[in-house]
């Protein structure tokens, strides 16, 4: 198995090394930070160390509570959070729909995009309005305009948490969030582990507990030490861009050759380690299979959703064509990828796309 290759970053990536030393000291620190004897508060100053770090690490002057991961996260800010009416984006991920079932769904245009105008239009009868907007899409790579959108959130009286887990240690956090998600496996670190981080604690209710009493449930040091350490090892960019290059020099233009779709050329803002791509010919479940016996593992969407029966809510959301939809595949890079890993799916994905147009035609 040591000649395949790994492409599915944005559902998780692989334990970076300063990580996995992080947790192994961790391990070591056994005692329960909540403990008042010589144990506990050694493994207290630990933990809090690592909170220290995570916020160093992220530029985040505000304040750090320690998740069970990004889903705990978006519990918690959503259902904890002062105000009144929520509002999510139509293409948030499943964790953050689930996490409110009767929020008021806010629209996207074809480009994957938050209409600005629109969503001051929803908020203008609204008092105190809590909106969750991602940063990054999961399935498409697209980024919404944070700064923008955050001050027609504040103007309305809102407040804003954004889901940054497909952007925090790739690249900055978004400015104008008040809280923010953060997941640690998808940048290198362990699962089991996440972080929301407040503008201030004053926005949450309570619940009593750990986490100064805004969660419950034993701290789990040694994932957050891994968390730290996985933090401080992330530069940027994220994935060199000469790392990259085959995918604007190859598979791009055969898109167009073949008739394939690629969602960046449709996208407001794509980002450059996700990418969406619609073959002719070959259903995108079929890819699949094909790319995983030749060595490559890719998905077709969200790994939270993938297998399910329905088509994915975000291409839906974004009135993508659903003979397009179908065919669509995501292959996403991160901090261990190779430009030789990059150019091997780029031939094998060519060669597979001639074949589509072939019997398409």
């Amino acid at each position: 198995m040591s000649d395949r290759i790994y492409l599915d970053h944005a559902a998780t990536t692989p334990l970076r090394p300063e990580a996995a030393a992080a947790l192994d000291l961790g391990r070591s620190i056994w005692a329960n930070p909540s403990s008042p004897h010589a144990e506990g508060r050694k493994a207290r100053q630990a933990l809090e160390d690592a909170r220290r770090e995570v916020a160093a690490a992220l530029n985040w002057t505000g304040e750090a509570v320690f998740t069970a991961g990004a889903s705990e996260a978006a519990s918690l800010s959503l259902g904890q959070a002062k105000g009144g009416e929520r509002f999510v984006s139509a293409v948030e991920h499943d964790a953050i729909l689930k996490a409110v079932p009767d929020a008021t769904i806010l629209p996207v245009d074809a480009d994957g995009s938050i209409n600005a105008q629109r969503l001051a239009d929803m908020l203008l009868a609204t008092t105190r309005p809590v909106v969750a907007i991602q940063s990054i899409n999961s399935e498409t790579g697209n980024q919404q305009d944070i700064p923008a959108l955050s001050q027609i959130v504040h103007e309305a009286g809102g407040v804003l948490i954004v889901d940054a887990s497909q952007s925090a240690g790739k690249m900055p956090l978004p400015d104008g969030a008040d809280a923010v998600i953060v997941s640690a496996h998808k940048l290198g670190g362990p699962i089991g582990i996440g972080a929301l981080l407040l503008r201030d604690f004053a926005l949450l209710e309570p619940v009593g507990g750990q986490e100064r009493g805004y969660r419950r449930g034993t701290e789990n040091l040694p994932a957050a030490m891994a968390f730290a350490a996985a933090l401080k090892a992330c530069r940027e960019p994220y994935c060199d861009p000469a790392i990259l290059a085959p995918v604007r020099e190859r598979l791009a233009p055969a898109c167009a050759e073949f008739g394939a779709v690629r969602l960046a050329d449709r996208l407001a803002h794509p980002t450059p380690y996700i990418e969406a791509l619609a073959m002719q010919g070959i259903s995108g479940s079929a890819q699949l299979m094909r790319f995983d016996m030749q060595g490559f593992a890719i998905s077709q969407g969200s790994a939270c959703s993938s297998g399910s029966l329905r088509g994915s809510h975000v291409l839906q959301a974004m009135d993508l064509d659903p003979a397009i939809a179908e065919n669509v595949i995501r292959v996403s890079f991160g901090w261990n990828t190779t430009r030789e890993e990059v150019e091997r799916f780029c031939t094998v994905w060519i060669a597979m796309a001639r074949e589509g147009r072939d019997k398409s035609a």
